[in-house]
């Protein structure tokens, strides 16, 4: 018999960000929650497409907001991707608008000072700068204004190229001294990984069963281990299958997909 389903309305789930706590993550999101406890900074590296954006979003994402009856909303975690050559008035017009403030125009002294008395006001514990090797040398003196004048954890993502950069500032990186790094899933971990990918992100009508011995090679030797790799290829094997009216990924399907993967 037949499986129904609404082939667009499954490709729109399958586009959207879905978020799995493997155990990296939950390991990542208590090293957050001891960072904010004490109010201590941190930086959190690894490899491109280890899992690095999603781990923090996902921890932004439990601690959301809270709104306050004509007060600024409570924010305890405050998510930012650095935009490319950020300097000072771009963190802090950034700033300003993630914490949704209509900032005045006017100097880089009067910007920062805004920054701060918003950010303040919405009583944030941890900002969390996402791509921060993007921020301009000189601006991570701003950076660590903001931990030593305003106590808030401040967490640093990036590649091993931030590390590069922290490390020719003495007064930034011994303020950075805590660090977490997410690296490639090991064999039992990535097995897992794919095991929980089809079951919980995928969510195909008919099991496509991806942790058997040739499919579990296939994929490691197209994604390395990276998390986010093995995302993009099975989120984009599963919008094919359903393309083609199949109700899981066949293993020709998943060659078809994986062949366009470096």
């Amino acid at each position: 018999m037949a499986v129904a389903i609404d082939v667009e309305q499954e490709i729109g789930r399958l586009q959207r960000l879905q978020v799995v706590e493997l155990e990296r993550v939950r390991a990542l999101h208590q090293w957050l929650d001891q960072r904010r406890l004490c109010r201590q900074p941190g930086r959190l590296l690894g490899e491109s497409r280890t899992g690095k954006t999603c781990g923090v979003r996902s921890y932004a994402q439990q601690h959301p907001p809270r709104q306050r009856g004509g007060q600024r909303p409570v924010v305890p975690v405050l998510y930012l991707q650095v935009p490319p050559e950020c300097g000072a008035k771009e963190l802090h017009s950034g700033l300003l608008d993630a914490l949704s403030f209509r900032a005045s125009r006017g100097t880089t002294s009067s910007l920062r000072q805004q920054a701060y008395r918003v950010l303040q006001d919405c009583q944030v514990e941890m900002l969390i700068l996402d791509e921060a090797d993007r921020l301009k040398p000189k601006c991570f003196a701003e950076v660590r204004d903001i931990f030593d004048r305003l106590g808030i954890a401040v967490i640093l993502v990036g590649t091993d190229r931030l590390d590069v950069v922290i490390n020719r500032d003495e007064q930034v990186k011994n303020r950075f001294l805590a660090q977490f790094r997410m690296g490639v899933l090991n064999p039992v971990e990535f097995e897992q990984a794919v095991g929980i990918w089809e079951a919980q992100i995928l969510r195909l009508p008919s099991p496509s069963n991806l942790t058997r011995k040739e499919t579990l090679k296939l994929l490691r030797e197209k994604t390395g281990g990276y998390i986010g790799k093995l995302d993009m290829l099975l989120r984009d094997a599963a919008i094919w299958a359903l393309r083609k009216g199949l109700t899981r990924i066949d293993l020709d399907t998943l060659k078809e997909v994986a062949a366009g993967y470096g």
